[in-house]
């Protein structure tokens, strides 16, 4: 009895001290098993943690600083599903916390672990399970988190197809069901699947990823991770987005961009969600909701042969289509209004809305850019504009162009620079981006492309996709 209670002590310091010191070498070991649980925190103390043992998942919780941890070891088999809840309790403190599940021999790590050992486990393999973890818990750490509350961001609106758009989406933020959004560039497609998991109750984070920025080998590593030497470059092993997404939500905005060989892996994630990182044999599984993203007709893809009829029946299990700005010109307003204030805000400027004209353009502007456009139009006139009211010549030439007639000339003028702009955003689209490949299928010179551009007010800027 003496030696266990040395033992214990040896391995554990008091509740008070481990409240007061979490550096980053501070670990937990959780095992119904008392004796095992404290001889690898004596174990671990001599490898140069600072490590601790509980005997139960209501003892770890009960610890104070049981929320500052850089790691935690923990029973994969703890009754009433106590190692999840030792994992979300820690990571609530601390979302850099490395968490290592110790499973059975031959189980399948679970979700809300890092990496896994299975028992009885190798002093070397817990080391390096303990080592992959901090590396992913690190970059898991250093994502964006979803900062989307309610009608932040631009989802505001009281258009009855974009009510019902939000309608659909809170009633399936809760289900695990994988969703599609669809609607043209700037509609807001990243601000919706961001409010689905805002709604979705999961624990772990948002992640997103914009498919058509990355060249497929890139893609690939980025989604799946890779390990070390699995491509030049390759000097360590890195996790993908889908384990940084563990236990959350992973956006795929621009899923139709994806090659051939990239949705059949996508397929079995979405199936199975099981994928091998690059250069790995070893299958990763991962509980993560799946929320996809297009610009573009997939059902006609299909016909084209360019997109998988499989994938595309699999990812079409509940579609959103968000309505473009101009079927909703009852919002246009009220969003100006909301985009003000926060531009405002952040300019540090005390305005008290748009005068009549400015109100009129507003409204009669087309928005091929759509509510992306809209924000960035009504930023130009808060940063450049010296009145207490956004007037008409604080906005872009083409907002302006769409006001009312101001002398001779202005109406044809106005009624020509609509569909100039949009024929030069449409060939901005179908060539990438590229303004050489633009201006050769416009049928003009690159330097005739720019003259046109800063004519009729494009900010390519805001109306490009994120690369």
């Amino acid at each position: 009895m003496w030696a266990r209670r040395a033992l214990q002590e040896t391995a554990m310091p008091s509740h008070s001290d481990f409240a007061v010191t979490a550096g980053p070498g501070r670990i937990l070991v959780v095992d119904d098993d008392r004796r095992m649980a404290s001889r690898r925190a004596e174990w671990l103390c001599a490898s140069g943690w600072h490590a601790s043992a509980a005997g139960s998942a209501s003892e770890a919780l009960r610890l104070p600083g049981c929320d500052r941890l850089a790691g935690c070891l923990v029973d994969a088999l703890l009754p009433d599903d106590g190692g999840r809840r030792v994992a979300e309790a820690i990571r609530a403190g601390a979302a850099g916390a490395a968490i290592v599940a110790l499973t059975p021999a031959g189980a399948t790590m679970p979700a809300w672990a890092d990496a896994a050992v299975a028992e009885p486990g190798r002093d070397d393999e817990i080391l390096a399970a303990l080592a992959a973890a901090r590396e992913i818990a690190a970059a898991r750490a250093a994502a964006p988190a979803c900062p989307l509350r309610g009608n932040e961001g631009g989802l505001v609106g009281g258009h009855a197809a974009f009510q019902r758009v939000l309608e659909l989406a809170d009633r399936v933020a809760r289900t695990p069901a994988t969703v599609l959004v669809t609607g043209e560039s700037g509609t807001g497609k990243s601000l919706l699947a961001r409010r689905i998991h805002a709604a979705s109750g999961r624990s772990g984070r948002f992640v997103e990823v914009a498919c058509g920025s990355l060249a497929e080998p890139l893609l690939e590593s980025e989604l799946f991770g890779h390990v070390t030497g699995a491509f030049t470059g390759a000097t360590a092993d890195r996790p993908g987005k889908f384990r940084l997404a563990a236990g959350g939500t992973i956006f795929l905005d621009e899923i139709a961009t994806a090659s051939p060989a990239l949705q059949v892996k996508l397929l079995r994630v979405l199936q199975e969600l099981e994928f091998e990182p690059v250069g790995s044999g070893e299958t990763q599984r991962v509980d993560v909701r799946v929320i996809l993203a297009t610009n573009e007709d997939l059902a006609a893809l299909v016909a084209q042969g360019r997109f998988r009829a499989d994938l595309f029946w699999r990812v079409n299990v509940v579609t959103l289509e968000l309505p473009p700005l101009r079927d909703r010109a009852a919002d246009i307003l009220p969003l100006a209004g909301h985009f003000l204030n926060a531009a405002a805000a952040k300019a540090g400027r005390d305005l008290n809305g748009f005068t009549p004209a400015a109100r009129a353009a507003l409204e009669r502007h087309p928005w091929p850019g759509n509510v992306r456009e809209l924000e960035h139009a009504v930023a130009r006139g808060v940063f450049l504009g010296r009145s207490s009211l956004i007037e008409v010549g604080d906005l872009p030439a083409a907002v302006q162009a769409a006001g009312p007639a101001t002398g001779p000339g202005s109406p044809l003028k106005a009624a020509l620079a609509a569909p100039e702009r949009e024929l030069i955003l449409a060939a901005l689209e179908r060539s990438g981006w590229r303004r050489d490949v633009a201006a050769r299928a416009l049928g003009i010179n690159r330097t005739t492309l720019y003259k046109k551009l800063r004519r009729l007010g494009l900010d390519l800027a805001a109306l490009e996709p994120a690369r």
